[in-house]
């Protein structure tokens, strides 16, 4: 199994932190700086996008798609509950989040800078006021790790890049973030670029 990935992609994060917690055996190719490994997804992704995943004959593109796979072809330990209200609401809130906060994530990286500040500010007040929904349980809306947590998981880590600091009506978000960047999985899917990057904001 091959990942093309790119070290600052947040998408690209999403899927590397369901491989690393998941345990599985990947070749991750970094498609930054290596002309050769891009030439190669250029040619395997009509979109020439990362992330890219090829699992022998398979070949998938979206984050989405690509982490949805992986949690089926390997179920241990699952990443979505088995009780189909559960896994419904959890895929309600992951839609949120794909649908109104990676959006403004995008606008932050890469749009102007009035734009940037504009999105900025409402990204920030759109997770402060979703401060209660991380007072249930140990993660979101679950006991256990999920899909969504995977995803918000690499948005949460690049805050101080976006200079978002969430204060005191944050605060359970803030431990909410401390339990998921210090597992292991975690840390291990951090590329060198994404773990400089917030040294740097910090």
């Amino acid at each position: 199994m091959a990942l093309y990935s790119s070290d600052r992609s947040i998408e690209c994060h999403r899927v590397r932190f369901v491989l690393a917690e998941k345990g599985i055996n990947v070749d991750i190719i970094d498609v930054t700086n290596n002309e050769s490994a891009a030439a190669d997804l250029a040619e395997l992704n009509p979109y020439n996008e990362t992330p890219t995943l090829v699992d022998r004959d398979l070949l998938l593109h979206n984050a989405g798609v690509i982490n949805d796979y992986l949690d089926e072809r390997y179920p241990h330990p699952p990443l979505m509950p088995v009780d189909p209200v559960s896994r419904a609401r959890l895929r309600l809130v992951h839609h949120r989040v794909i649908r109104d906060w990676y959006p403004l994530a995008e606008e932050i990286e890469n749009g102007p800078a009035n734009k940037a500040d504009k999105a900025r500010q409402q990204l920030k007040e759109s997770i402060v006021a979703a401060n209660d929904l991380f007072k249930e349980s140990d993660f979101l809306l679950s006991e256990e790790l999920s899909l969504v947590d995977c995803t918000l998981a690499p948005l949460f880590w690049r805050l101080p890049v976006y200079g978002i600091d969430l204060g005191k009506p944050g605060s359970t978000i803030q431990g909410y973030i401390q339990r998921l960047i210090s597992r292991p999985s975690f840390k291990a899917s951090l590329t060198r670029a994404e773990r400089e990057m917030v040294l740097n904001a910090t």
